[in-house]
């Protein structure tokens, strides 16, 4: 299980680390930074899956992305006695991403590059330094990858440090290019769990959501991004999963209710039976909460739970009587997987954080950085370049 999330020089993340519960729940106020927070899980992710460079590239770049504000706010600014300002930068321009679990933390360092005389990738980030780590906090004793430029070392069972790759190149993760399950089968492993997590944030609910027609249904254990395959998800968990906790579900949030999978010649469509209706109705007939919320009960109810599962604002479109029982299945799936949930709505997060699982960060905006408020800081260390 993850236990700390640590971000620097992101958007308004100037020096932000935090720790991660079972059940982490992020609220705040508009532009507190919750989604700049979340999209920060997202690039560790994609680092996994060597997509780093094009994730910040879809962001304008790395230097729309860097922290605006000066590299150190002091207590004089915090008070009002001298006005915010830039000083004489200590240390170089840089996002930092990084995530510790109970036996393994990796961190990554991204910086500008050195101009190229007639390239079109000066604006390109570049990979400064990564470390994989044991345990919970990095030292010396505890690395086991680490890359500083394009050479990357790895500890061997003897304890002392190898170079398996020298010439790596900026725009190339140590994670993709130098794991081996011979001499780094820990950098595999830690791909691999970056790799699993799950995010939905673009469930589709409009008129032209796949999810609304009939699908080519096959066994589907994890729904899709946008939704398309829920009438498979359902029937897999039908099938495989827990197909009374799905009932359970349906019958909280609309009591009388049954949802069942028509299917016809390979192809699969969700019909949704109310109490007092005299004929289904087809998922082109339903209300775009109605249709979320089965999008989140097949999300959540994955027969193959994930190592971490994040939601970005799953109340959307939901009526607020929905969302104590969106709560309940949110809490009860922790139990199965860590979950990370991003919301605004004061009738989820009251659910929420009264699970016993519960870890809470309300994010604050200070003179234009993002603070957890009452948050105990967890110890942490970055790489070195």
């Amino acid at each position: 299980m993850l236990t700390t999330l640590a971000v620097s020089g992101y958007r308004s993340l100037r020096d932000l680390v935090v720790p991660l519960g079972r059940l982490t729940v992020i609220t705040g106020a508009n532009g507190s930074g919750k989604s700049s927070l979340y999209r920060s899980i997202r690039l560790l992710a994609d680092v996994a899956q060597g997509r780093a460079v094009s994730a910040f590239a879809a962001e304008g770049g790395l230097s729309s992305s860097l922290w605006a504000g000066p590299e150190t706010i002091s207590r004089g600014m915090k008070v009002g006695d001298v006005p915010v300002q830039g000083t004489l930068r200590r240390g170089p321009v840089a996002v930092k991403l990084g995530i510790a679990a109970d036996d393994y933390g990796y961190a990554i360092d991204l910086g500008l590059p050195i101009p190229v005389p007639r390239s079109a990738f000066n604006e390109d980030p570049e990979i400064k330094a990564e470390a994989l780590w044991a345990g919970q906090v990095m030292s010396r004793r505890s690395l086991l990858a680490d890359r500083a430029g394009p050479a990357v070392h790895v500890r061997g069972d003897d304890g002392k440090r190898r170079a398996v790759v020298t010439g790596l190149a900026g725009y190339d993760s140590m994670m993709t290019h130098a794991a081996d399950p011979r001499s780094a089968p820990e950098l595999i492993e830690m791909r691999e769990r970056l790799r699993a997590w799950r995010f939905y944030d673009h469930l589709r609910t409009d008129r032209d959501a796949p999810a609304r027609v009939p699908q080519v249904g096959t066994r589907t254990t994890a729904l899709a991004g946008d939704g398309s395959d829920l009438a498979a998800a359902l029937e897999t968990i039908r099938e495989i999963g827990d197909g009374r906790a799905l009932g359970q579900c349906i019958e909280d949030a609309f009591p009388g209710s049954v949802v069942d999978i028509a299917m016809d010649r390979g192809l699969f469509e969700v019909q949704f039976s109310q109490k007092g209706l005299l004929r289904p109705l087809k998922t082109s007939e339903l209300s775009d909460g109605t249709l979320r919320y089965l999008l989140l009960v097949a999300a959540l109810l994955t027969p193959r739970p994930p190592p971490l599962l994040v939601l970005n604002e799953p109340e959307t479109s939901l009526h607020p009587d929905l969302l104590p029982a969106l709560g309940r299945l949110i809490a009860a799936a922790a139990v199965r997987t860590q979950i990370v949930v991003v919301t605004h709505a004061a009738g989820l997060a009251s659910v929420l954080t009264a699970a016993p699982q519960a870890t809470t960060l309300r994010l604050e905006k200070v003179l234009g950085e993002t603070i957890a408020a009452d948050v105990e800081r967890p110890d942490w260390a970055w790489p070195p370049r």
